[in-house]
């Protein structure tokens, strides 16, 4: 079950996450993120206390996680968008986390599939996404899924985390 996450959802929100970011250094990175930076439990709390935090729920598990809102960073102005869009027509999805205990289940694609919907019962016309460029994982994911690459950009992410990002789009 995909629902908007509670409060009580932020410390395994915050577990998933470190799960993830435990994992990639040890055996490499694909996110770019960095542990005890982007993301933490903080991320998760302030996306929960915003109501733009959701999270697949298994058996009382939380599997999966992201967040939903129309907050484009200012790096987005300079894409070449196919798919013009007033902000409000624009939904974009954030610091998916699927753990790597979880990985492998399709929660990816579920969660894409259920932002897609919420996009468009919110009324919006397109989805955006951003994810480090490095990210392969998650730049297939992504295109499985109907998102179209539409540019590049260098940007310091969390003041801290130098990183060229990939920007994705998909017409809904």
């Amino acid at each position: 079950m995909i629902r908007r996450a509670l409060e009580q959802d932020v410390a395994a929100i915050g577990n998933t996450y470190t799960e993830l970011l435990r994992h990639e250094e040890e055996h490499g990175s694909s996110s770019n993120w960095r542990l005890g930076v982007y993301p933490t439990e903080t991320t998760a709390a302030e996306a929960v206390s915003q109501g733009t935090m959701f999270v697949l729920e298994e058996e009382g598990e939380i599997c999966a996680s992201m967040v939903l809102n129309q907050n484009q960073a200012a790096e987005y102005a300079s894409i070449p968008w196919e798919y013009e869009a007033e902000p409000e027509e624009v939904l974009v999805l954030h610091t998916l986390c699927i753990p790597p205990s979880k990985a492998g289940r399709g929660y990816g694609k579920q969660m894409a599939a259920y932002a897609k919907k919420f996009a468009l019962d919110m009324g919006c016309t397109v989805m955006r996404i951003d994810t480090f460029s490095g990210n392969e994982p998650a730049k297939g994911l992504y295109q499985k899924n109907g998102f179209r690459i539409a540019g590049y950009a260098q940007v310091l992410h969390e003041g801290v985390i130098e990183e060229e990002l990939v920007y994705l789009e998909c017409r809904l």
